[in-house]
């Protein structure tokens, strides 16, 4: 492990050294990089506040500062939004949309000085490389944290989930004859409901409901298409794991539909033993069962 910490470290300063993050004045502009960050994620629409920082996983006062100095030079005005005056937007000026312009010039150009000294062989390895370190680093910034199964978000999310479930089944899907559909169910001391979240969006879902003298039974698992291949599904999983096994309970159900090939190669791959039908969900072919072991989840 303390290898791998120290070959981490060693790739941090090799990047930030090369992509010139350690100056003030990044790409020759009269600000640090946080700052150009930052008039880029505001974008040509301007963004909310609140969301600039669950984005960029920076804390309020640090983001308020550097507002306040792009606004100082022009570039950013803040005001409430015109739907909702509680919540402050961030847009760019005509100044701040030529200086974001320049920018994205100028990081293209400092892409190429990367490139350029390599062979075409060793550039598509590097760009290989560094796609695949994204994809592990994005994987990385996932969080799950229990939710009320009616929030917007959770409802968000089981709204999606209903409509690819419609999709992808052969007959469709309709809620309302799925078991498990009632919110209260997923909620304490009966359940509990869970949303996968990347840059503040959710991005998946799952629930766990607490059945007396049987397995904990867990549902309504989905993942955003967009944030698929990053493990967001073992990760929700695992956390449903972690979360009954907190609970007092030795093991864990759940039943699927044929048609979702991805999830049953992950149960199975998971752990999951193919068990008895244990209830009548009328969508269900397949149901799984799996021992928790204390620790190990």
């Amino acid at each position: 492990m303390q290898q791998q910490i120290e070959s981490v470290r060693r790739f941090n300063r090799t990047v930030t050294q090369r992509i010139g993050a350690l100056h003030d004045h990044y790409l020759a502009r009269d600000r640090p990089l946080g700052a150009s960050r930052l008039l880029w994620e505001i974008g040509e629409r301007g963004c909310d506040v609140r969301l600039l920082r669950e984005r960029l996983e920076l804390d309020a006062g640090y983001v308020s500062r550097l507002l306040r100095g792009l606004e100082d030079d022009g570039l950013v005005v803040v005001s409430p939004s015109d739907r909702d005056r509680r919540v402050r937007v961030a847009r760019l000026t005509r100044r701040g949309r030529a200086e974001r312009r320049l920018l994205d010039r100028r990081s293209d150009a400092l892409a190429a000085t990367l490139l350029e000294p390599l062979s075409p062989a060793q550039r598509d390895e590097l760009v290989q490389a560094m796609i695949r370190v994204e994809r592990l680093l994005t994987a990385a910034l996932v969080r799950v944290e229990v939710v009320d199964p009616a929030s917007d978000d959770a409802q968000r999310c089981l709204r999606s989930y209903f409509a690819e479930l419609d999709e992808r089944f052969d007959t469709g899907f309709d809620a309302a004859l799925s078991l498990f559909p009632d919110v209260a169910d997923m909620r304490p001391p009966t359940g509990l409901f869970v949303v996968a979240r990347l840059h503040g969006d959710a991005i998946g879902c799952g629930g766990l409901k607490f059945e007396a003298g049987a397995p904990a039974y867990i549902k309504r698992m989905w993942v955003d298409p967009v944030a698929r291949g990053l493990a967001v599904g073992r990760k929700l999983l695992s956390e449903l794991e972690s979360l009954a096994a907190a609970h007092g309970d030795t093991a864990v159900r759940l039943e699927t539909n044929r048609a979702l090939v991805e999830a049953i190669a992950m149960y199975r791959s998971s752990g999951y033993v193919e068990v008895p039908p244990f209830n009548d969900e009328p969508y269900a072919h397949h149901w799984f069962e799996k021992q928790l072991t204390p620790g190990a989840t």
